[in-house]
């Protein structure tokens, strides 16, 4: 969903370097977290291995409307493979992405900000809701909302903030058009939670086990 369509040269270098650096940081410290469990939970790798290999295939298939949007399912991620993973797998989507001409190497890092941010609320409000809404497919719908509302929060405050070179607009024109594509965005969200409420819902009436928020 929320994703940063910029060619390389966009960013300036030196913003492109921070938001690489954040990412770097968040992914090196989703490593450690794994790296120090006491048993490593080949579970865990398996799902977040195959959820690499879908959400990369789904991430290309863009939806014609106002230009083209896609479905992310980074909240999806989070919820089988857990926030720690999940950041794993969406910095290897990005340079994946990056590698076919989806988004430019210099937004790697600003691109997996966004969906770090996608893939831990989405894990998070998922978990916390266990005890208010337990139906799983409700459960799932309102944390891929919230999960993608987030992200494009943040989209939309990295692009203020850095500002995209050869652009002459102002802050509030960029924000507007920004705006009205979060809107779009958000539009298309709904669908990714009703799909990611049905794909939850499935799994968890065969294997409960492999959702984060269910697992004993």
């Amino acid at each position: 969903m929320a994703h940063i369509h910029l060619e390389d040269g966009s960013f300036s270098l030196f913003f492109a370097l921070i938001w690489w650096t954040a990412a770097i940081i968040l992914v090196g410290i989703a490593i450690y977290l794994m790296r120090s469990e006491k048993k490593p939970d080949r579970r865990k790798i398996t799902l977040a291995a195959f959820c690499t290999a879908a959400a990369f295939a789904i991430f290309q298939v863009s939806i014609p409307i106002f230009g083209g949007v896609h479905l992310n399912l980074t909240p999806l991620i989070g919820i089988l493979a857990g926030p720690a993973a999940g950041a794993l797998v969406v910095l290897i989507i990005n340079i994946l992405s990056a590698a076919i001409g989806h988004g430019g190497w210099g937004l790697i890092g600003a691109n997996t900000l966004v969906n770090i941010v996608e893939v831990f609320v989405g894990y998070s409000c998922f978990c916390l809701l266990k005890s208010t809404i337990p139906d799983l497919f409700s459960r799932a719908g309102i944390a891929t909302i919230a999960g993608l509302l987030c992200g494009n929060i943040v989209m939309i405050l990295i692009i203020i903030i850095s500002g995209v070179q050869g652009v002459n607009q102002s802050t509030v024109q960029i924000l507007t058009g920004l705006s009205l594509i979060a809107a779009v965005n958000m539009g298309v969200a709904v669908i990714e939670g009703f799909v990611t409420g049905l794909i939850v819902a499935y799994i968890g009436k065969v294997r409960p086990d492999l959702l984060v928020g269910e697992r004993p």
